[in-house]
This record gives structure tokens, C-alpha cells and sequence, in this order.
């Protein structure tokens, strides 16, 4: 008898593994794409009362991730309004609520086993009033300061080493030269299975004046720093089946999956 469960799956794959190859409609995701980045379309999405700044196609795939993963800890360079920071946050509170269920015990909200590590260059103080009167705060720790600095690198290691199973996600700088060493520091901490999650690949695929006041653009981007880390890096790889499903996504080739 067919496993209708198993089947749908099959049928899921199935169909995403043709995406990569329409043309057409790959031609008309890009023009869309742009025209959202012109439109500011990804700024006028919350999560808990917090700005995200995404696509709502990878909020979703974020969580898939992170289900799959079940991750201790999430490492995010880029703290903006903390949307990203609050989504984590509540995420990790969902998978303590079904390990306390399976596992017949009580949670205690002060004390969470699970947490999200942000990192900013310049954290606001209006972001970091509203992420301080938040619900999920306890689950919340910030560092402010440079991601590609070796001192940084030391902290986060440092916060790092009492999980066991660690996700990364970085959306700062969008330059080559920014990803790259960001890659180079924290790809180590991501655990095998789990996923260093690379956003804004999408610069390489539009035109340069889509973004006329930043210093990334196609060739100067995390997609080439992706490309870069792969060709050294064969531990970690592309996961084409969250990659090639999206579709309207701020990260195509940048689900890096470490393997294991």
C-alpha cells in the first residue's frame, strides 16, 4: 500500500527539481525580484511586533531549516530592528515547547535552553529598547561590534562553546570581502547537518544600479564569496531543494548545509 505521506513528499521533490530549469519563469522571479527591491517590498513584514526586512518565501524556509535542524543555538550577524533576532527567538521557544511535551516536564521562561546570538556593528538604542521589552528577550543575547574582527570571532566562540548544535545565519555587510571573512570565522562553528544560511546572494543575479548607494554589486557579492568558500570548502553545500523551491528569495545558492 502507497505511503500517501511518502508520496506527497516524492511529489513535492519531484516538482521543485524541475524550478532550476524554466527559464521563463526564472526570467520573470528576476524581474519581479527587482522591482520588489526598488518597491522596498521585504521592509513591510513583521514578526512579533519586530521589522524583519525579508521575503516572507524565507521566513518560511528559515523555519523549515530550523525544525529540521533543531539547532541549540542560532548565530545571526545583522541585527537591524531585530525581526530576524525575535523570529529565531521564537522559533527555538516553539522546539523547548515540544521537547517539554514529549518529555512531560515544564518549561521555565527565565531560564531557556535554547538561544539566539545577534551581532551588529552599531546596535540602536530604539532597537535595543524595543528588543529589551520584548517577550522573548531572555532568549536574546547581542554583541555589538565589527563580525570580522578577530575579537569578535573570540566572543562568539566563546558564547558558542557550551551547544552542541549550532545554525548560523549572516546578513550584514553584502560585500565579497565581508562575506568571505564572516564565512571564514563562523562557518567552523555550524554543526554537521546544520546550515550556515548566506542572505542577499540575490545581489549577483541583478543589475548594478539596484543598488547605487551600497558598495556590493554582481562580482562584489555574497554570492561570489559563496562560490569562493564552496570551491574550498567541500564539506558544506548548496541544499538545491530549499534553494531551487523559492523562488522569490534574497538567498538563491545560499543554504549552505554542512555535511555530516
Amino acid at each position: 500500500m502507497t505511503d500517501p505521506i511518502r508520496a506527497f513528499r516524492d511529489e513535492q521533490r519531484a516538482s521543485i527539481a524541475t524550478y532550476g530549469e524554466q527559464t521563463a519563469w526564472q526570467g520573470l522571479t528576476r524581474e519581479w525580484v527587482t522591482e520588489a527591491f526598488a518597491q522596498r517590498y521585504m521592509y513591510n513584514f513583521d514578526w512579533l511586533g519586530r521589522p524583519l526586512i525579508q521575503f516572507p518565501a524565507d521566513i518560511v524556509a528559515f523555519q523549515e531549516v530550523v525544525w529540521a535542524v533543531k539547532p541549540d543555538l542560532i548565530i545571526e550577524t545583522g541585527i537591524a530592528h531585530g525581526g530576524s533576532l525575535v523570529l529565531s527567538a521564537s522559533l527555538l521557544a516553539m522546539l523547548d515547547y515540544a521537547d517539554a511535551v514529549e518529555a512531560g516536564t515544564t518549561l521555565d521562561p527565565a531560564n531557556p535552553r535554547r538561544k539566539v546570538l545577534g551581532i551588529d556593528i552599531d546596535i540602536r538604542d530604539h532597537n535595543r529598547d524595543e528588543l529589551d521589552r520584548h517577550p522573548l528577550r531572555a532568549r536574546i543575547d547581542m554583541l555589538q561590534g565589527s563580525s570580522v574582527t578577530d575579537e569578535m570571532a573570540a566572543q562568539v566562540r566563546e558564547h558558542a562553546a557550551g551547544f552542541q548544535r549550532v545554525l548560523v545565519s549572516l546578513d550584514s555587510n553584502h560585500t565579497h570581502e565581508h562575506v568571505a571573512r564572516e564565512l571564514e570565522l563562523y562557518s567552523p562553528l555550524v554543526s554537521p547537518g546544520s546550515y550556515c544560511l548566506v542572505f542577499d546572494t540575490i545581489v549577483e543575479d541583478m543589475d548594478a544600479e539596484v543598488f547605487p548607494d551600497r558598495p556590493w554589486a554582481p562580482g562584489n557579492s555574497p554570492r561570489s564569496a559563496v562560490r569562493e568558500f564552496l570551491a574550498a570548502n567541500p564539506d558544506f553545500e548548496v541544499d538545491e531543494q530549499v534553494s531551487d523551491k523559492l523562488l522569490i528569495s534574497a538567498a538563491p545558492g545560499g543554504w549552505l548545509r554542512r555535511k555530516g
